[in-house]
């Protein structure tokens, strides 16, 4: 019974975290696609040229609920593969408070968040040029029509039913509570499989293995909840993995972002990709700084 009300406690602050974040989200996407029109679409094209260095600082922020808004925002097609990536990889959540509580010093957390900012920042650059240069080629546009009508007709929210401000507040409100339900209800199929399995297990797995430990830490990265980053980086502060691996750990670690991904973008094949490549990205990253011999 304790577990379960611990599993359920869990379950509630993580998702609380990123309501807002959602429901903003929402508001403006609805906003975007009821007001702006046709004008719309060529601001996202302009806008998608910087989006990876917005996304890689934004990112660095601690909390979890900005990769699940950029989720959002790359399935309605608001922003761009490559800004979405930068987000992905920079984004911080739990790591920067273990951090603090461990007394580390600033210069060093400000070591790691520009560390992660700018390998996403990098990485959405080179992501995007590829794909312009792919679309260019086949002479198509760099982004895809915006797609917020289609998240609409996915949920049932009867978004062009009502244009006005009260209207947009509702479709909003509607795809909120949505997505929330369904996080909840992961979230709490992961927080009580991670229960079951012991932190102290999946912590066993990644400092028992070395040579692995960039490849081990890329996949508990991989698992949309905060207690990858908190295993992590505690190994960390325990030296049982090198800052590289930690690293590859939280680059890859996208928070709820990658949950909501395959929520709420009907592509699925598309998803696998993305997540590959994030996974990519990271675990070679943290695999590049042990071998530079980059650390705290």
């Amino acid at each position: 019974m304790d577990l379960l009300i611990d599993v359920i406690k869990d379950t509630g602050i993580d998702a609380l975290k990123i309501l807002p974040f959602l429901f903003v989200t929402y508001l403006l996407m609805e906003t975007l696609e009821h007001h702006a029109g046709e004008h719309t679409q060529e601001l996202v094209e302009k806008s998608g040229h910087f989006g990876p260095l917005l996304g890689g600082l934004f990112g660095v922020i601690p909390q979890c609920g900005f990769s699940a808004a950029a989720s959002n925002l790359y399935a309605g097609r608001v922003i761009t593969l490559g800004t979405l990536i930068a987000i992905y990889l920079s984004t911080s959540d739990e790591m920067l408070p273990l951090l603090i509580s461990a007394q580390v010093p600033l210069s060093m957390m400000l070591y790691t968040l520009l560390i992660k900012a700018v390998i996403g920042i990098i990485a959405g650059f080179i992501i995007d040029f590829i794909i312009h240069r792919y679309h260019k080629i086949r002479n198509m546009s760099l982004n895809d029509p915006l797609q917020i009508d289609a998240l609409c007709e996915k949920e049932h929210c009867h978004c062009e039913e009502d244009e006005s401000n009260a209207g947009i507040f509702k479709s909003a409100l509607v795809h909120t509570v949505h997505i929330f339900i369904y996080i909840i209800i992961i979230t709490f199929i992961l927080n009580t499989a991670i229960a079951l399995i012991g932190e102290d297990t999946l912590s066993g797995f990644l400092s028992g293995a070395p040579v692995l430990s960039h490849i081990i830490a890329g996949i508990i990265g991989l698992i949309p909840n905060c207690a990858a980053s908190i295993i992590i980086t505690e190994l960390y502060l325990e030296g049982m993995i090198t800052f590289g691996s930690m690293m590859s750990g939280l680059l890859v670690g996208a928070g709820i972002g990658l949950l909501v991904l395959f929520r709420v973008n009907p592509k699925i094949k598309a998803n696998i990709n993305i997540t590959i490549i994030l996974y990519f990205i990271g675990t070679i990253s943290g695999l590049l700084i042990d071998l530079l011999g980059i650390a705290l």
